[in-house]
């Protein structure tokens, strides 16, 4: 079986120390997304940062020493801004591109007050300056990713998802395959099921540099996570994440439950192949270095492939400040996101 062991725990400061939002309210650091495009991690919080300096999108360099947050740079393209609920980033299958989703969680059909929910997001790699929304609806000064919105309720088939994976690969059509990764579906917000469902379509990058789908958006695949027996708790699907040095597909899937009374977060590792994929097998959990289920303590939202062996695992535990074994304090401070940096091994 894949096997994982920790080489680095630590945290990531988004932000200064005490901040508080317009109305007074502690800002808190929710890291939903993470991607590396080769020299820097690009992050993603799934909360607002306020600032007109600052929003829910940075990066910062990832050194030999770990992720380097004394140099921390916000993108504060107003396209990027607009956008809220950030749940994951990709790189396009030719890795010249990043791409970024917001949840698709919600919105108003008598209005456009709720769009900014409903984005993805395209920039060639390195120039965030340069981004574009794609599938917007047609009409002009509609904002958001409202054609790809229609795409999303014809594939997926209910009227409630939310949608926090994303990932890229090798098709079978034009420039590749993007996969959009579901953890929620059902009738509404508070009825709802975890599902690990990926739906998707074949796209090409036009002239322009925006991503153009060529074919139906259709399901192509899913699993349910309790199906092993290593598996404690019913999971959701929270990341999606391409690995490009050994053409597999990672899966994360997280957890937040109760346990005696008492909150209960944490999450699980998958990979399969891009065969078994397409076969429809299922993905095998990747292990501790013992054999037993890597299953993290954290609320694991975010996944970056960094080389042909590391991993960065981002965690979002919403307002839960416990650091557990990332770090000898007992708590986070509000701006700070928990991360772990993995090795794979295959045996």
């Amino acid at each position: 079986m894949p096997s994982a062991s920790i080489l680095q725990q630590g945290t990531i400061r988004c932000f200064p120390v005490g901040l508080h939002d317009d109305v007074g309210k502690p800002v808190n650091a929710e890291v939903s997304a993470v991607v590396y495009d080769g020299k820097r991690l690009i992050l993603a919080s799934d909360k607002p940062i306020p600032g007109e300096d600052r929003s829910a999108v940075f990066a910062l360099p990832m050194t030999p020493e770990g992720p380097d947050d004394t140099q921390l740079e916000y993108f504060t393209t107003p396209l990027i801004k607009q956008a809220v609920k950030y749940e994951d980033f990709a790189l396009t299958a030719d890795s010249r591109h990043v791409l970024a989703t917001t949840g698709f969680d919600r919105i108003d059909d008598a209005s456009h007050d709720l769009n900014a929910y409903n984005h993805l997001l395209i920039w060639p790699l390195g120039e965030p300056d340069k981004v574009q929304a794609v599938d917007p609806d047609p009409r002009d000064g509609v904002e958001g990713s409202l054609e790809l919105r229609n795409k999303l309720d014809a594939a997926i088939g209910f009227p409630y998802y939310k949608i926090e994976g994303l990932a890229a690969i090798p098709g079978e059509r034009g420039d590749g395959l993007l996969l959009f990764g579901l953890r929620e579906q059902g009738k509404t917000h508070d009825d709802f099921s975890y599902v690990s469902r990926l739906v998707g379509a074949h796209y090409e990058i036009s002239q322009t540099g925006n991503l153009v789908f060529i074919d139906e958006m259709r399901e192509f695949y899913a699993f349910d996570p309790g199906h092993h027996e290593g598996v404690r708790f019913e999971c959701g699907l929270s990341s999606l994440e391409y690995d490009p040095y050994h053409a597999r597909l990672y899966l994360l899937t997280s957890f937040e439950t109760e346990q005696n009374g008492k909150p209960c977060i944490g999450g699980y590792l998958w990979v399969m192949s891009l065969d078994d994929l397409r076969a429809g097998r299922l993905p095998r959990l990747v292990t501790a270095a013992d054999g037993s289920p890597l299953e993290f303590e954290h609320k694991a939202e975010g996944l970056a492939v960094l080389d042909h062996e590391r991993m960065l695992v981002a965690y979002d535990n919403d307002r839960h400040l416990g650091l557990g074994s990332i770090d000898e304090r007992d708590e986070r401070h509000a701006c700070e996101a928990p991360f772990t940096l993995l090795r794979m091994s295959y045996p």
